[in-house]
């Protein structure tokens, strides 16, 4: 395979990026089906989640007969992070927007990686790392100029706490869910946990959904099927297995640092695709957030064995939880 030619930090580091390009595409689908017919954000949310649901059922099914059975307290845990990760998160940050403009709403989501890192200092044991801190500085900064010209001073400031404190829960929400996905790739494995977990997210979607809309707002025009089916591939399926198989090789803190580059690849795209300007602020903005994640993505000059991370180093418990290599089907060990 191409990538055995390189480490697994190095691996993981082109995946944590892709996977940032491709959740970066999402807001662009969504302005460009907003623009192609009038469609509401929880009918678009069903449709990334519906037509994701294929691909996630068939991944979860292989994985479920290869493995061992998973108990109910696995189910719950499982459950409770699929309710946390692309459900919640996703949610909130809808609800957050009807208060507040993209910029700060972006600015506030993309505290994510922070909140992931605390988690895991506070809870998990875990420290700061030298580089992660400084990534985070330069990332933070490059974030905070590039969408700097989008802050609006609101005239009224109880829709601004109420919006602000929605998508900063939507940002802690998808930082619970990053933070122990690493403990449950560990024990499940990359496309079994991502399966699983993003099955869980897609039921509670269309819950919400038929709870929210009639049955005939499915119905609509060929463009919106067109962005729901991108935003199933591009940024819902491809980013999410190689989210996953970025941190089980990289670990939760590196990967959701890498995802910082999100934020500038929107602008990136939203000047390509929407003709959407790009100020001064922006472009020093890009620099910083590179500048970051190339700080953060560069290999530590260490013994060989020191390049792979406690995410992809086994332990007792996954040894004991993990089905045998042979045993898998082809996809499921592509990500081994």
């Amino acid at each position: 395979m191409f990538f055995n030619r390189f480490s697994p930090e190095r691996v993981g580091v082109v995946f944590a990026v892709l996977s940032a390009l491709g959740f970066s595409l999402k807001a662009i689908f969504v302005k460009l089906a907003y623009m192609a017919a009038p469609v509401d954000a929880v009918t678009l949310l069903s449709f990334r989640m519906i037509f994701s649901l294929p691909v996630f059922l068939w991944v979860a099914l292989a994985s479920m007969r290869a493995g061992p059975p998973i108990s109910r307290r696995d189910w719950a845990f499982l459950t409770v992070l699929g309710l946390f990760g692309y459900y919640g998160s996703s949610i909130l940050d809808f609800m957050g927007l009807q208060y507040i403009s993209a910029g700060l709403e972006r600015l506030i989501l993309f505290t994510y990686p922070m909140l992931t890192i605390l988690i895991g200092v506070a809870f998990m044991g875990k420290s700061f790392d030298a580089r992660e801190v400084k990534s985070m500085v330069l990332s933070y900064a490059g974030i905070g100029l590039a969408f700097a010209h989008d802050l609006r001073v609101a005239s009224e400031v109880r829709q601004v706490v109420i919006g602000a404190s929605l998508v900063f829960c939507a940002s802690l929400s998808y930082a619970i869910y990053q933070a122990y996905s690493e403990t449950a790739i560990r024990r499940f494995g990359v496309a079994r946990f991502s399966s699983l977990a993003t099955l869980v997210s897609v039921a509670a979607t269309e819950i919400h959904f038929f709870i929210a809309q009639p049955v005939s707002s499915l119905v609509q025009s060929a463009p919106i099927y067109f962005y729901g089916i991108a935003m199933a591939v591009f940024s819902t399926i491809l980013p999410v297995f190689m989210l996953s198989a970025a941190t089980r090789r990289i670990g939760a803190s590196r990967s959701v640092l890498i995802g910082a580059l999100g934020p500038v690849l929107t602008v990136f795209f939203g000047w390509w695709l929407l003709d959407e300007g790009i100020s001064s602020a922006q472009v020093v903005g890009t620099a910083l957030v590179l500048s970051g994640v190339l700080l953060v993505g560069s290999v530590r000059k260490k013994d060989p064995g020191a390049s792979i991370s406690p995410a992809s180093a086994p332990t007792d418990s996954s040894k004991k939880s993990e089905a045998p290599e042979r045993l898998l089907p082809k996809d499921a060990r592509k990500d081994s």
